[in-house]
C-alpha cells in the first residue's frame, strides 16, 4: 500500500498492539514514524526498524509535566507531526464494587489524560500550520458495556466524546479527529496488558467470573488482524474526509448497532416521560 504523501506520525505506545503494528504498516508505506516506548532497550530495538524514519522516544503518558517539552523537541529535531495517534493504553477489569478508586484514577489517567495532554501539546503546531490529524484509540467498550470493565468502559466513553468535541473545535484549523474504536483483535489487550482487581465478593461469582474465564479463553484467538486495523487507519489518515468514528471489526460494527437499536427503542418507550418535562 503506497500513499502520494509522506507524513510524520507520533504514535504513543509502539512496543505491542496496535501501535507496533500501526508504525510497522506505517514504516512499510514510506512514513516517517516517531514511537513513544518506555526504556532503552525498547528505544533501540524500535530505532532499529528503519534507520532515518523510526524515531522513538522514552515517555510515560501520565508523565504531565514532561509532555510538551518531548513534542516540542520531536517538532525540532525530527519535522513537524502530520498525525498523532493516541495507542497508549491498557484494560483493568474488575466488578466495580470490589475495584479501588486509585485503580480508577490510574485508568483515567492514562487512557484519558495521558490522551488529552498527548493532544494539547500537538494542536500549537498544527493550528499554526492549519492541518493535521489525531487519532484516538478507542474501544468499542466507547459504546457498549459488559460487566466487569467499568473503568475501562467509562474512560473509553469519555475518549469518545472528547475526541468528538475537539474534533468540533479545530475542523476550522484543517485539523481532523477520529475515535478509532476496535472490537476484539488479537493485542494483549485481554493478556498481559490487562490489570484485573482480585475477586472479593461472593455474589458476583455467578455473573462475572463466566465472563473473566471466556476472555481469558478467548485472549490470542480474536477475530481481527492488527495488521489489518492499522491498514485501515492508514486509509483514513489518507483520506480527504476522514470520519468522527471509525468502528474496526465485524463484531464491534454488530454489537454497536444493536446498541443503538436497543436505545432508539428505549427513547421510544419513554420518550411521553422525556417530553413531560418540558415547561
Amino acid at each position: 500500500m503506497s500513499f502520494p504523501k509522506t507524513k510524520t506520525l507520533l504514535i504513543t505506545g509502539v512496543s505491542s498492539g496496535f501501535g507496533r503494528a500501526l508504525a510497522l504498516e506505517a514504516l512499510a508505506a514510506g512514513h516517517r514514524v516517531i514511537g513513544t516506548v518506555r526504556n532503552v532497550g525498547a528505544k533501540q530495538e524500535f530505532e532499529s526498524l528503519h534507520v532515518g524514519r523510526a524515531f522513538a522516544r522514552i515517555l510515560d503518558v501520565t508523565d504531565f509535566d514532561t509532555i510538551d517539552a518531548t513534542v516540542a523537541g520531536i517538532e525540532s529535531e525530527v519535522g513537524p507531526v502530520d498525525v498523532l495517534v493516541n495507542n497508549a493504553g491498557y484494560g483493568h477489569e474488575g466488578v466495580m464494587e470490589e475495584s479501588s478508586l486509585s485503580a480508577m484514577r490510574r485508568q483515567f489517567d492514562v487512557n484519558v489524560f495521558g490522551a488529552v495532554a498527548m493532544m494539547k501539546a500537538v494542536l500549537p503546531g498544527m493550528r499554526a500550520r492549519r492541518s493535521g490529524h489525531i487519532l484516538n484509540i478507542t474501544s468499542m467498550g466507547g459504546f457498549i458495556t459488559m460487566p466487569g470493565i467499568a473503568y475501562y468502559c467509562g474512560s473509553k466513553f469519555a475518549l469518545e466524546g472528547i475526541s468528538e468535541v475537539v474534533g468540533k473545535e479545530v475542523k476550522p484549523f484543517g485539523i481532523s479527529v477520529t475515535a478509532v474504536a476496535p472490537g476484539s483483535f488479537r493485542t494483549d489487550w485481554a493478556g498481559r496488558s490487562m490489570v484485573r482487581t482480585p475477586r472479593s465478593i461472593p455474589d458476583y461469582d455467578a455473573l462475572f467470573d463466566p465472563i473473566r474465564l471466556a476472555r481469558e479463553e478467548k485472549n490470542g484467538k480474536q477475530l481481527g488482524d492488527p495488521a489489518k486495523a492499522a491498514q485501515a487507519m492508514l486509509a483514513i489518515i489518507d483520506s480527504d474526509a476522514p470520519p468522527a468514528h471509525l468502528l474496526l471489526g465485524s463484531d464491534a460494527v454488530g454489537l454497536v448497532r444493536g446498541k443503538l437499536s436497543t436505545l432508539a427503542e428505549e427513547i421510544s418507550a419513554w420518550e411521553s416521560v422525556s417530553r413531560s418535562t418540558d415547561g
